[in-house]
């Protein structure tokens, strides 16, 4: 088997060399990117604090130490998490009374992580509109979680808007 290099396979397909090929530099992320990145590196570092128990600063910063991501998206995940650990006995009551049957401690981790950042986003952030709070977790749990991960973010987190009375903003 012969492996070709980029060059190789760009010039077989008719590309110019890349002398010739003007360099365009890539735009930054945006506001959108950067929050989805902080998001998933929220959801890594909680559950990080979820399987360690050390929710330090220092524990934090040295996780986001070890992963990719812009100083905006990295600035957002600690947002989220200091959020989340500061506020999660009423996180974790608003979630536990909208989870009909189901106790915390038998939810998939990941779930109950992606609960308690969007929990935290509908009820402490107000320059957050609601529809992308819901919507960012239902994609992070598509991702992430198990397969009927993204119905039970949504049933969960519908409800806890709800009760809340968070309006869309």
């Amino acid at each position: 088997m012969v492996v070709l290099g980029d060059a190789e396979l760009l010039a077989q397909r008719g590309a110019p060399p890349a002398a010739t090929i003007e360099h365009v530099p890539l735009a930054a992320p945006s506001v959108a990117g950067n929050r989805r990145k902080g998001r998933e590196l929220a959801l890594q570092a909680l559950y990080q604090i979820e399987m360690t128990g050390d929710a330090s600063g220092a524990a934090v910063d040295l996780f986001l130490g070890h992963f990719e991501g812009g100083p905006k998206a990295k600035e957002f995940a600690r947002r989220l998490v200091s959020g989340v650990v500061s506020q999660r006995a009423e996180i974790d009551r608003l979630i536990e009374r909208c989870t009909e049957n189901w106790k915390l401690r038998r939810l998939a981790k990941v779930d109950l992580v992606i609960l308690r950042i969007a929990t935290y986003e509908l009820v402490f952030c107000p320059d957050i509109p609601l529809h992308v709070s819901l919507d960012e977790a239902i994609e992070i749990g598509k991702r992430y979680g198990p397969d009927d991960s993204a119905t039970f973010i949504n049933g969960v987190l519908t409800h806890v808007a709800q009760s809340s009375g968070v309006k869309d903003r």
